[in-house]
């Protein structure tokens, strides 16, 4: 009998070491993560950015005021009066959910933070929960290293750290960490094929439903990879399990979701999933047949059971198509069609189009945002081949369908970011492993010493050679471990046994051609080390710099110092001191969650975007001369008029520059607004050369009324020319408030005025004239009143 092998205290001391150093590594980098994020409360106040966030803040204080079941049922009328919204069926609950619950369970515990803090934090909370995600994502594709490194290179990455910074309160702040979540349990159900790891992967999908309308892509990039699978021979029970129950399971949640409800069934975007489920389950029941019949019998039933698959995936694809035939659209969304047909926006829907993160995004911006990454990618995808696996076909997969989306909408940057992060990591941890095996090898030959101490130097370089061959035996025992992940398929088993005996001579021969020179691999190690170093540098000046500005209030640095612009706080907060609460205010649908949080006015449009028909008539109104516009507003019960102007201070994101887009879609529903109108020679002007229609248009006359006061000649910063119309008189709009850098200007409609004398109708002649009228229209004072 023989004894069984003790494993040596060294090698467990020194694995309990790794482990415990590998969690203090990780600790730091959520602490990392975290803490880059905090330049913006650093450096400004601790405050909500942005639009859509001000939003998301005022649900959760209605959630975290009134309670769920209020939140469910909550109609909103103080937005698109007077239509106005119901919010529990209209917007994605997770980051409201997950904000009430962090903010409930901090009251709890006797922290008394309020709701605002708390919703400036969720984004930096989150951003360190996705790097450790990373992390275990990436340990499942190539180890523990490729995992630690993926998992810094995203705690630092400016994509992420736009959408994630103190105060980005939007529903991208929990949804990536979701989105790397549910890919991270489905690859671990892929090499585990363990039903708890499936079940786990069906509820993290239930919660970026709950969270962002991205998880769209999450439930077409798995059937997508299944599928991959299947055709290249690799199915097994593993993928069934990891496939199945997170298709079924996963859309019985969804359709729980009350703004997805019924469309996780009925929408083009996830049929993909129906039709791979019907393939994945012929096949399995292909495999289930021919281990219990015989070749013969197998060959009749293969021929039934794929006519009648065949027969049913047709039958399948003929109702979806029936479905989605009536429908104008094919059964997408306008969004969905945007990222297929990148011009379909800006034919046929030009409020996507007018949204400045759904625009294209440009060849600067990709270095901008993941910077280094850009190159380390390609060779991650290299060392995703060596050797390929289901968990690594995936990751490759993620990567090239990301690229394409961020290259269709500068918005979908972010979820290229996890994936670049990912084989980035990759590269890098294979890169050092190579470079540093490299260093061991060519080191113990030039520690051999003359042949008088032979002795003693065999003794060394046998010491160091041991050390050489465990560290070679790890790698070799990774190796299986990932060739049993990989799962080759029956009719390639053969083939394994086959070369069983020459793999131990070709992996030898492989790692002879890892061994580079000394001067080399140091010289590649000085180099990485220092292009990770400029990668830092860029990551801290992008959160310091770029991204930590809040929207709502603006900066600018000049020869005399650092300039602050609070504007829109000035103006939102006239208004709430200033007007009645009932009070309706009209301005471009991109400020109207902000003037309904912010100024707790009743709105007409906002972000939302979701009533074309309704913004369209706002466009037109700012379309349109002063006394048409007037009466479009008045029949909206507006009172007043807000509008954005930079020409003073040279803000570029004004209304004058977004007019243009006010015109195409008010024209869109209206086509009596045509854009040639507003254009000279094809030309956008407000100069003196402009149209009359421009020139005449109220929101022309609402951004440079009394401009030319200002320096005597009316030159507007931004489009660097005089204006065309300089003097002139508002007849039915009065200037009520303009803020300190005439950024934010608010008008009031006037009232209707009374009927002059001798206009009112005449009366129908009778044989004795009314008390008080004479027959040519004219009063005369009553002497008894």
């Amino acid at each position: 009998m023989v004894a069984p092998v003790e494993p040596k205290p060294g090698g467990t001391l020194r694995n309990a070491f790794g482990g415990v150093l590998g969690f203090f590594i990780l600790l730091l980098i959520g602490v990392l993560a975290f803490s880059i994020r905090l330049f913006s409360v650093i450096k400004y106040e601790s405050v909500i950015h942005e639009f859509d966030p001000y939003f998301n803040y005022r649900v959760t204080q209605f959630l975290t005021k009134n309670g769920i079941y209020e939140f469910w049922n909550w109609f909103d009328d103080r937005t698109w009066y007077p239509l106005g919204r119901v919010i529990g069926g209209t917007v994605y609950p997770g980051l409201t959910l997950t904000a009430g619950t962090m903010w409930w369970i901090l009251n709890s515990l006797n922290i008394p933070l309020s709701v605002e803090t708390v919703c400036v934090f969720t984004a930096p909370v989150f951003s360190a929960f996705a790097a450790w995600a990373t992390y275990f994502l990436t340990k499942e594709v190539k180890g523990i290293g490729s995992g630690l490194t993926a998992a810094t290179l995203l705690a630092l990455v400016p994509s992420y750290i736009s959408r994630s910074v103190a105060g980005s309160y939007d529903n991208e702040a929990v949804a990536i960490f979701a989105l790397i979540f549910t890919f991270f349990l489905y690859i671990k159900t892929l090499n585990t094929g363990s039903l708890f790891y499936a079940t786990l992967n069906a509820l993290s999908y239930f919660y970026m439903v709950c969270s962002w309308g991205g998880y769209t892509f999450i439930i077409n990039l798995i059937p997508m990879h299944a599928l991959l699978c299947i055709v290249t021979g690799r199915y097994s029970s593993r993928l069934y399990i990891a496939y199945a129950p997170l298709v079924v399971l996963g859309t019985l949640l969804a359709a729980l979701v009350p703004v997805v409800g019924f469309n996780a069934v009925m929408t083009s975007e996830h049929f993909a999933s129906f039709l791979v489920f019907i393939i994945i389950h012929v096949v399995a029941f292909v495999y289930f047949i021919k281990g219990i019949l015989s070749p013969k019998m197998f060959k009749v039933a293969i021929t039934l059971v794929l006519t009648v698959g065949i027969a049913v995936c047709i039958a399948v694809i003929a109702i979806l198509v029936a479905l989605v035939a009536s429908s104008p659209t094919k059964g997408w969304s306008g969004r969905s069609l945007s990222l297929l047909d990148p011009t379909y926006a800006s034919k046929y829907i030009p409020i996507i189009a007018s949204v400045s993160e759904h625009q294209p995004p440009t060849w600067p911006s990709y270095f901008m945002d993941i910077n280094i990454l850009a190159f380390l990618v390609p060779a991650g995808i290299i060392a995703c081949f060596l050797p390929l696996s289901d968990a690594s076909s995936f990751v490759v997969l993620y990567l090239v369908t990301s690229v394409y989306f961020s290259g269709v909408m500068v918005r979908l940057m972010l979820v290229l970011a996890p994936a670049a992060c990912i084989l980035s990591g990759i590269a890098l941890s294979e890169a050092f492993d190579v470079l540093t095996r490299s260093v061991k090898l060519q080191l113990v030959k030039l520690l051999e010493g003359p042949l008088s101490n032979a002795g003693d130097t065999k003794d060394e370089n046998s010491t160091a050679q041991n050390d050489v061959l465990k560290a070679d035996k790890q790698v070799a025992t990774n190796n299986k471990t990932e060739d049993v992940k990989e799962r080759p398929s029956k009719k390639n088993r053969k083939k394994d046994k086959e070369n069983t005996e020459k793999a131990p001579v070709k992996s030898h021969n492989e790692k002879r051609l890892l061994a580079l020179p000394l001067e080399a691999s140091a010289i590649a190690i000085i180099l990485l080390v220092v292009l990770g170093s400029l990668y830092v540098i860029h990551c801290v000046w992008a959160a310091a710099e770029a991204y930590s500005a809040p929207s709502i209030v603006l900066t600018s640095r000049s020869h005399d110092g650092l300039h602050v612009f609070d504007d829109f706080r000035e103006a939102y907060a006239w208004l709430r001191h200033n007007t009645e609460a009932d009070d309706k205010v009209a301005s471009w649908w991109d400020y109207g969650y902000q003037t309904t949080a912010m100024a707790n006015r009743t709105v007409i449009v906002d972000n939302n975007t979701w009533n074309n028909t309704h913004i369209a008539t706002v466009g037109t109104a700012m379309s349109s001369p002063e006394k048409p516009a007037w009466e479009i507003f008045n029949s909206l019960d507006v009172k007043y008029v807000l509008v954005v102007f930079g020409g003073l201070v040279g803000y570029p994101s004004d209304d004058i520059n977004k007019f243009l887009w006010m015109v195409r879609i008010g024209g869109g529903v209206f086509p009596h607004i045509k854009e040639p109108d507003y254009l000279r020679d094809g030309q956008y002007r407000i100069d003196a050369q402009a149209t009359p229609t421009m020139l005449n248009c109220l929101m022309y006359k609402l951004s440079y009324y009394r401009f030319v006061e200002t320096d005597g000649k009316g030159f507007d910063r931004v489009r660097r020319t005089e204006i065309g119309k300089k003097h002139f008189k508002l007849s039915h709009f009065e200037e009520v408030f303009t803020t300190h850098h005439w950024m934010v200007r608010i008008y009031k409609l006037k009232p209707p005025k009374n009927r002059m004398k001798g206009k009112t109708k005449k009366p129908k002649p009778t044989s004795k004239p009314l008390s008080g009228a004479r027959r040519d229209g004219s009063t005369k004072k009553n002497p008894w009143q």
